[in-house]
This record gives structure tokens, sequence and C-alpha cells, in this order.
């Protein structure tokens, strides 16, 4: 650096350059790395090349304070400054952290699951911290079939999992931990709490968007309808939504599942059949049965209420 000084000095006695030129290269001759990648590329690069590069040196002695001190205002938060030859110019590039690089890949998964009105913590559900008992066994072991053969023939149709049980054994952690599964191998879905969702439903009428939201529901590569039963359905809700939406993923062979705390009997014959007037349907409630039972196999999930303990 011994000769940039004397060429610096030279060049500001000639062309009397400002006193800020020599304050940055001040601070950038100080700094290891600049010292270090100038030597090893000082074949390329002349005195003058150097200075010319002055402004680009100064910015990454100041981005790499600011990187190392994990501060905010950096340029590009998360981005490690490098310096790197162009054309006989010093130049600086960005390039992202390991720790950035993970946490994007953690967000390109999280945005392939939907969640509409579920718990913070399905988001995070997974089968490995999913508990293990006889009672659940086969809700597991059935799941784990569906996502190897799901994955290895996504094009076939494959039966999702209609999960029945009592509150809180985990039906709802199972679903999401089923997307989230599915996620990392880069498979969309929409997990939704029906009940919640109705409500939604019938509000939309007022902007006009209900079309629009019962269609990115109903084309979703997985749909996921958690708590079916649970809400107090109207006609409307059951002929003209859960029936449109299951009519088309029966058409469509679209991989569908559910969960209720009543089994398929009782939906049928103590939900979906009498409307909210007391009208007794039955032909509708079997027609809306028969597309839940096509789409899904039945399991039951039995045990203690695991949200006590906040376990899954």
């Amino acid at each position: 650096m011994k000769h940039i000084n004397q060429h610096l000095n030279r060049t500001v006695n000639n062309q009397n350059i400002n006193d800020r030129l020599i304050q940055l290269m001040e601070v950038v001759q100080k700094d290891k790395d600049v010292q270090e990648f100038i030597a090893s590329n000082r074949e390329y690069l002349s005195d003058e090349d150097i200075l010319k590069s002055s402004a680009k040196l100064y910015e990454y002695v100041k981005e790499k304070e600011k990187f190392l001190a994990n501060d905010a205002s950096m340029i590009a938060p998360g981005y490690e400054p490098k310096l790197f030859l162009n054309h006989h110019f010093i130049d600086v590039t960005y390039v992202p952290t390991e720790e950035l690089i993970r946490k994007k890949e953690y967000e390109t998964v999280r945005n392939r699951v939907n969640a509409i009105s579920m718990p913070k913590d399905i988001k995070d559900a997974s089968l490995d911290s999913f508990n293990i008992t006889s009672e659940r066994k086969e809700a597991l072991s059935a799941s784990i079939t569906f996502m190897k053969d799901y994955l290895d023939n996504p094009k076939e149709f494959h039966q999702g999992l209609y999960l029945y049980g009592t509150f809180g054994v985990g039906k709802t952690y199972l679903l999401g931990a089923i997307a989230n599964s599915l996620a990392i191998k880069g498979v969309k879905s929409t997990i939704l709490h029906f009940p919640t969702f109705c409500v939604e439903m019938k509000q939309s009428i007022k902007d006009d968007s209900v079309a629009s939201k019962l269609d990115s529901v109903k084309k979703t590569p997985i749909l996921m309808l958690d708590d079916i039963g649970a809400d107090s359905m109207s006609t409307w809700i059951r002929d003209d939504i859960l029936g449109v939406i299951l009519q088309y993923r029966m058409q469509e062979k679209l991989p569908t599942f559910f969960s209720s705390n009543l089994d398929m009997k009782q939906l049928e014959e103590e939900h979906l059949r009498f409307s909210q007037k007391g009208d007794d349907e039955p032909l509708k409630a079997k027609r809306i049965m028969e597309r839940i039972k096509y789409l899904s196999k039945q399991i039951t999930m039995i045990g203690e209420n695991r949200r006590l303990d906040n376990e899954f």
C-alpha cells in the first residue's frame, strides 16, 4: 500500500483532489481483507486502478463492519460483502449467508402450506414430534403410506384420510404434519378450519368474492378440511360450498383430507341431514357423504386430550 500512498500524494498535488479521497484510502488501507485482496491480484491492478476503486473499497470496509455487528442498516441485510475483480476495477458483491439461505428455504417450504384460520403451531407441526401410541399408530401409518404413494405417483388418484376422534387427540396436528412433510417435497396444500371458512364465505357475499375464494380452495393440489361437522351448517354451505368443493375434487381426483369429532355415519345422520330450519333432507346428506367416502378413508383416533399438556 506504500506505492498507493505515494501515487495518491502525487495525484492530490497535481489535481487538487479533496481530502475526502485521502480519508477514504486511510480507512481502506487499514483493512486486512482489502490488503490481502489487492496483494493477491496485484498483477492485474495498477495504483491508479486501486485509486479508482476507492469508493467501492470504502463501501466494502464499512458494510463489512455492519455485517459483523449484525447492523440492519447495511445495504443488503443477511448478505456478506465480498470483493471481486471487475476488469481492472475492484467491486463489491453481496453473498447470501448460510443462515439466510436456510431462512429462505424455510420460508419457501412454509409458503407451500396455505393455512386458513388455523392455530399457529400447525405451521411447525411435524411427524417427528407426533407422539406414537397404540391408539394413534394406524393414523400415522396411513399418513406415511399416503405420502409415499402420492409422491411416487402424483398424477394418480390417492384417497385422503378422514380422521375421526374426540377433542384434542391430535387430528389437526397430524393434518398439519402431513401438509408440512409434503411441502418439503415441493407439494402445495391448503389446510383450513372449516367452521371459520363457512363464516368467511357468508361474509364474502357482500363483496362478491365467493367464487374466487371457492376456486382457490377447491383447486388446491391437497385440501384438508379441519373440524368438519363442528359448525351449524346451512343448506347453502352444505350444497353450494361443500358440495361444489367435493364434486370438483372428486371429478379431478384430487386428494382431500378431513378431521372431525363425528364419524362418517354421525356426520351424515346428525349433521348433514338436517338444515338449520329443521328440514330433514336425507338424500342431500347422502349425496355429500358419498363424495366424502370416495375422497377419503376413515381412521379412528382415540386417546387423552393432549392439548391440556401441550403435547401432540
